[in-house]
């Protein structure tokens, strides 16, 4: 049954934009389950969602993810006095054109990030998630940003973490994969997609 969320899910997240956590919880109650325990892990969804993707978006996922990914560079730069690195599906690359963007700015301030798209004439939306140590939620500012290689606008998400966070934002997951990237990652990275657009990103 766990597998079967975990499919479900993976269209949803493919199909729709939704993030796991949603699609998961979708996609249980579309299959009649509703106990936590059935809900599979984020790693499942993910390889789900790498099949799904490798199925049915072969043919159009790959240079979806490179504008993406594209629209990512150009915000790190922006917002590069902020340490940003680059998280969720542009970086593990899975992304598609329904795909928001995830990035962690890391900050001496927590507010300067917000002064700073101030400064910039960019309207934002702010919300919360919650801390990765338990303490107070961190800020998440989202805002619509115009991608021209796709011809619409993408979502981003600005996850405003304190400068201490940095020293663990580079561990990998259970499987080995890096859970972000900063700038330097991230155009080395497009630069092996550029080279070889078939490797897979780890």
């Amino acid at each position: 049954m766990s597998a079967d969320i975990a499919a479900t899910a993976a269209r949803l997240v493919v199909e729709e934009g939704m993030e796991y956590g949603p699609a998961k919880r979708k996609a249980a109650r579309s299959l009649g389950r509703s106990r936590p325990a059935d809900l599979p892990g984020n790693d499942a969804v993910e390889d789900a969602v790498r099949e799904y993707i490798s199925v049915f978006c072969a043919d159009t996922q790959p240079a979806e993810l490179a504008a993406l990914r594209g629209l990512a560079l150009r915000w790190m730069e922006r917002l590069a006095e902020f340490r940003p690195h680059l998280s969720g599906a542009a970086w593990r690359g899975t992304a598609t054109r329904l795909s928001a963007l995830h990035l962690d700015l890391y900050c001496d301030d927590t507010k300067s990030a917000e002064i700073e798209l101030i400064n910039q004439g960019v309207d934002y939306d702010v919300g919360s998630l919650p801390s990765p140590r338990g303490g107070e939620p961190v800020d998440m500012l989202s805002l619509a940003s115009w991608c021209p290689e796709l011809d619409d606008h993408v979502t981003l998400f600005l996850a405003i973490r304190d400068l201490d966070d940095l020293r663990g934002a580079l561990k990998p997951d259970a499987t080995g994969r890096t859970l972000r990237g900063d700038l330097g990652a991230l155009r080395r990275r497009m630069a092996e997609d550029a080279a070889d657009p078939e490797a897979s990103d780890t």
